[in-house]
């Protein structure tokens, strides 16, 4: 089931993408995910296809060699092998916040509904989800976090931050007063 986050809700959505083994033949037309080795392999010819374009990455592929081409890459699907495996937050943070990457940010794998909140404040707005509740235990499990810590992009404001009344006016600017 892929889900993607709306204002603090979840709607079911049909995946517009295809994925596409590395020894197969690529479809002429449509929306496909390819892997990271993949891409860096044929780049050139999936930039030019007629189609959306989605990379895949393995929890232990960076996605630093995507950042000149994000622009034209509607899709980064980060892996979760195993639930305690949280590599992915990290390169979610990297794209969204160093890169500015602003397309979809798919959780995949092993993902389960208490990670939700969590890959939200990371930057990811859509999930693959095995669970057959996991519409209905979205909204209830993400409103569980109340009180955050660490700051992210997402612009929430964190316990010190509430607490002193001091607050970062933009991630990149720690010293900003507001």
């Amino acid at each position: 089931m892929l889900l993607e986050a709306r204002d603090g809700s979840a709607v079911r959505v049909e995946d517009r993408f295809t994925r596409v083994a590395d020894d197969e033949a690529l479809p002429e037309h449509g929306a496909i995910l390819v892997s990271l080795s993949r891409f860096i392999d044929e780049r050139d010819a999936l930039l030019a296809r007629d189609g959306e374009l989605g990379v895949w990455l393995r929890s232990d592929e960076t996605p630093a060699g995507l950042e000149k081409d994000l622009g034209r890459i509607a899709l980064v699907a980060l892996d979760f092998p195993v639930f305690s495996d949280g590599r992915a937050y990290s390169s979610a943070r990297i794209l969204r916040e160093r890169f500015g990457y602003e397309g979809e940010l798919r959780a995949v794998g092993d993902v389960l509904c208490e990670q939700l909140p969590f890959m939200l404040r990371s930057g990811f707005d859509r999930f693959e989800m095995a669970s057959p509740r996991a519409l209905e235990e979205f909204e209830s499990v993400v409103r569980e976090v109340g009180v955050v810590y660490q700051p992210t992009g997402d612009g929430r404001m964190t316990a010190i931050e509430a607490r002193t009344g001091w607050r970062r006016a933009n991630p990149a600017n720690e010293d900003a007063r507001g």
